[in-house]
Order: C-alpha cells, then structure tokens, then sequence
C-alpha cells in the first residue's frame, strides 16, 4: 500500500546493510522505494561497506540494474570529519557516486577545532560539487557536532550552496532537539531527512544511544518521536527516506517491507491529522 499523495520514499542501506547494491536496488523496487543509499564508506573502523569503482563491471551491473529497476541512489554514507580528515581521500568514492547518479553524501562532525572541521567541510562540499553532489552534515549525540543547531551552525559557516543539514529523527531527538528546530533554518539547507521511530525516553548512557542508533530504532508510527510534527516542518522538496536498523532475525526484505508499510501507515494518520486539524 502506498499512502494517497505520499512523497517518494528511499531506503537507507543501513536499514539491510548485510544486502549488497545490486540485491538492495531489486529489492527496493520491488518493494516500492523510489531510490536507495549506499554505504560506499565505513561508517567507523571495521563497519561493512561496499566498493563500486568507476570502470567496473560493478558498475555497469549496478547502472543497468538501476535502470532495469527505475530505483535511482539518493545518498552515499558516511564519512567522519575528525582531526585526521582530509577531503582528497574520498576522491574516488566521490566519482563512483557521480557515475551512479548520487546527489548527497552524509558525513558528522568529530573534530574539537571547529574552524578545522568547518574548512573541511568547505573542501569537501568544494570536491562533491564536482561530481554534482551535495553534502549533508548529521548530528550525533557522541559526536563533536551534537545537536542539528550546531550542525546549521558549520554549514552556514562553510558558506557552501551544496552543503545541507541532514535531519535524523532519532538524532534530533537523541541530541535534545525538536522539529520547531528546524523553523529558523532556511530551506535549502535541509535536503534529506532520514525517518524512524523510537520510545520518547532516551537513553541512559552514551553506549546506550549509540547501540540504540545502529541496531534498536522501530519503524515509524511505531514509537514516540513526534514524526507527523516532523513532517509538517520539512521543505516540501525534502527527500524522505528510511533508516531503521533493528535487531531482528528477519529476512532483510521482510524487514525492509514492514519499515515501508509502516511508513506509509504513518503517512495516510499524518494526512488525516492534517485535514481534521482547525
């Protein structure tokens, strides 16, 4: 089921990260997602991800099933922006994403010297801009950047036109934030918005938010998170996808479906909400 006037939906690949990119895109399709992201970077040392070099048959399989498929790649994740970055490394991650058609790269912030990690984030939206890319900085609670405020905050100083805000549900929520954040920032700053649901309270430590990020968020309208109010404050072009990893022993379609279903469950009671509201 897809819900009456529901935006396209894309689905994170940390939803199914053990799913490799040829397998995520027929998978997605078949379930009804619009696009996918890629992990194309370790997230943290010894996190899985996946290799597409430009001039591969990898990526030729991948463009054609793409095309085969009508699924297009939103985003490529994640790079850490600490002390030891630099932007060049990324350089041949940046044009496999050009080739399939990426338009975001997701990164955080983990650098104590905020004017270092701002100008790096310059050179790396100043690289991305390149391939015609885009970079969105997300907040983390055992991050640096830790709050959406603050992550406005070194995007405006950037000062770069492809530089955005990414909007988290859980890490808005995590870093002590609402969706009346997001009233002051302008709207070509919030690009993607990353949707999932979890219990109002949050964790009690550190290790706690962190397991609950990568392996314990429900899907949406099943939890707490004020996701219609969310909703109603995004740019209308924002681009919506899912990222609900969980600590399931479900086959990875299985979960990947219930997250899609569920979302649009989440969509049809929002709209309603809206129509009734005075």
């Amino acid at each position: 089921m897809i819900a009456k006037d529901a935006p396209p939906l894309g689905l994170a690949h940390f939803t199914v990260l053990e799913v490799p990119p040829l397998d995520l895109v027929s998978l997605a399709a078949r379930i009804g997602y619009a696009a996918v992201g890629l992990r194309l970077h370790p997230a943290f040392p010894g996190a899985p991800y996946y290799t597409i070099p430009v001039g591969s048959s990898a990526m030729r399989e991948m463009r054609e099933r793409m095309q085969g498929e009508g699924v297009s790649i939103y985003d490529i994740e994640f790079v850490i922006i600490d002390p030891d970055f630099a932007a060049t490394r990324l350089t041949a991650i940046l044009e496999s994403a050009g080739e399939l058609g990426a338009r975001r790269l997701s990164v955080c912030g983990d650098d104590p010297d905020r004017g270092r990690l701002e100008a790096n984030f310059a050179k790396l939206c100043d690289l991305a801009a390149g391939f015609g890319m885009g970079v969105d900085l997300e907040c983390m609670a055992w991050r640096q950047v830790s709050s959406f405020p603050e992550a406005v905050r070194v995007v405006e100083a950037a000062g770069r036109p492809n530089g955005g805000a990414l909007v988290d549900a859980l890490h808005l929520s995590r870093t002590g934030g609402s969706p009346s954040d997001l009233k002051a920032v302008p709207s070509q700053r919030i690009r993607s918005a990353q949707l999932c649901d979890a219990p109002a309270t949050r964790p009690g430590s550190t290790e706690a938010i962190i397991e609950e990020a990568r392996s314990r968020r429900l899907p949406p309208g099943h939890g707490d998170l004020p996701l219609c109010e969310l909703l109603a404050v995004l740019p209308d072009d924002v681009c919506l996808s899912v990222e609900v990893p969980m600590d399931s022993t479900a086959p990875a379609e299985a979960r990947a479906r219930h997250v899609f279903e569920a979302t649009q469950t989440l969509f049809e009671s929002c709209r309603v909400q809206d129509l009734q509201s005075p």
